[in-house]
């Protein structure tokens, strides 16, 4: 498992961001989470300190914590001018600004490296990639998936979405992955194949829109489940 940081671009979200992205209820949160591709996101050390049960896994943890956040102070003014000079790509409703969005990003990095060290440790923040985990079937209750699979479709081909699916199907009862926009803010072309395969597959699959928007006209979600005779 090789991943070079410089081609990295660690942005991570807040625990209020996931709830919103994903539509996640009390209900939700006595459940088992697997966080994928959680990166330096705030939302573990967020959720636990609230009592609940997050792992969170990604490449990016091969690194330490001050390489990881070596790489954002690198990254973070380009990205955040890129976004100034394309304001219609954006919504600004949850960040108010680009300015308000960088400052989102320092804050949840700077949360999450408060956790990291000791939590990486103990097994809250796992080294693993898609499209195989090391987890045990049904393992986990919810499988999050932000801002990695159909959002970078032009890096990874259909049956790359579609094998990672299925392994988080594996290991989780439920899938939520959001957005469904590629960084060129067009619906993923993988999105309708995977839909009509995963339906075939015997799964049940709905887009449903959600209270978080960043992207303009990302406000849907992606959830599968197992149906009722699907074991």
């Amino acid at each position: 498992m090789v991943m070079r940081l410089e081609k990295v671009v660690p942005f991570g979200r807040s625990l209020d961001e996931y709830i919103k992205m994903f539509d996640l209820s009390q209900s939700d949160f006595q459940s088992k989470i697997l966080g994928v591709g959680d990166g330096p996101a705030s939302f573990n050390a967020e959720a636990t300190q609230l009592g609940y049960h997050v792992t969170s896994i990604d490449p990016i943890y091969q690194f330490t914590g001050a390489e990881i956040f070596a790489r954002f102070q690198e990254v973070v003014d380009g990205i955040i001018e890129q976004v100034r000079q394309t304001p219609n790509d954006w919504v600004w409703k949850y960040h108010k600004s680009p300015e308000d969005l960088r400052q989102n990003r320092v804050q949840a990095i700077e949360k999450f490296l408060k956790d990291y060290d000791l939590a990486k440790q103990i097994g809250r923040y796992k080294l693993e990639e898609l499209p195989k985990l090391s987890f045990a079937d049904k393992e986990y209750d919810l499988a999050l998936c932000s801002h990695f699979l159909l959002l970078y479709s032009d890096f990874y081909d259909y049956q790359f979405h579609l094998n990672s699916i299925l392994e988080m199907m594996r290991v989780a009862t439920e899938v939520r992955i959001f957005p469904l926009l590629t960084l060129m803010l067009q619906r993923s072309p993988h999105l309708n194949p995977l839909i009509a395969e995963l339906t075939q597959l015997g799964y049940t699959v709905e887009i449903k829109p959600v209270a978080y928007q960043l992207q303009k006209g990302g406000h849907e979600m992606l959830v599968v489940k197992r149906n009722g005779n699907k074991e």
